[in-house]
């Protein structure tokens, strides 16, 4: 499904893992990408340079998704480069473990700042963009363990489930723009954190396991942001789409 000539997508935190396929997802169906990274320039830079490579169109975005200012001086090189926003993909977490007793105030804060913070801040400075899209959509990545719950992830599971009423409240708020707000929550994703062998696994895994008996791919995950953001999705919004196989079953 190609994309309305020229459309512009921006996604939050994608110089890896699912951000990263999402931007090349958006790109490969048709998007100019905007491609968000707080410090990890090379990384992003790779985004983008795979993007302009496949023959498509990108933009590099340092800005730090917690501060306003920086994020509105992100959507100002948006229009200036391209005069539309038509999706935007609140992506960029924070998802260290940790237990309760060991959560300092700073590890609380920041996380709740990059994925509710983050994400209420890119919304509100799209919005004159984003109301002059014939299709625009918003879409926020959630997670699995926002409506399971998990061990040594208080911070992270508060601040993905703020993020489910958050994307419920705007898809009220900008259903009169024609807005569509949804949230994609994936669970069980093969990314270079969560492979079996990996010490950054989170625990939670160990004990949970996907109903289709494999973990999904960050590819699975963009084509539902790819499919969420076009034309056959327009009249789906302020719900949350699970991409796990079937792990939320079972948890």
């Amino acid at each position: 499904m190609k994309a309305i000539k020229e459309q512009v997508a921006l996604v939050t935190g994608a110089g890896r893992n699912i951000g990263r396929e999402i931007a090349l997802g958006l790109a490969a169906a048709g998007f100019a990408v905007a491609v968000n990274v707080r410090a990890s320039a090379a990384e992003g830079q790779s985004v983008v340079d795979e993007i302009i490579g496949r023959g498509g169109k990108a933009l590099l975005c340092i800005s730090d998704v917690t501060d306003r200012d920086s994020v509105a001086g992100m959507l100002v090189a948006i229009e200036e480069q391209w005069g539309r926003l038509d999706v935007l993909v609140n992506n960029a977490a924070i998802r260290k473990e940790a237990k309760i007793d060991d959560i300092t105030a700073k590890d609380w804060h920041d996380t709740l700042a990059v994925v509710q913070d983050g994400a209420f801040f890119c919304t509100q400075a799209a919005l004159p963009l984003l109301r002059k899209s014939p299709q625009a959509a918003v879409i926020n990545i959630g997670g699995l363990t926002a409506h399971t719950g998990a061990a040594d992830r208080v911070h992270v599971v508060t601040a993905k489930a703020g993020l489910v009423g958050m994307t419920r409240a705007l898809a009220h708020d900008l259903a009169c723009d024609g807005i569509t707000v949804n949230c994609l929550s994936p669970g069980m994703i093969e990314t270079a954190r969560n492979t079996t062998s990996s010490p950054d696994t989170p625990k939670h895994h160990a004990k949970h396991g996907p109903l289709l008996g494999r973990r999904g791919t960050t590819q699975e995950v963009a084509a539902s942001v790819v499919w969420l953001a076009g034309a056959g999705a327009r009249f789906i919004t302020g719900q949350v789409i699970h991409v796990n196989g079937g792990t939320y079953l079972g948890a």
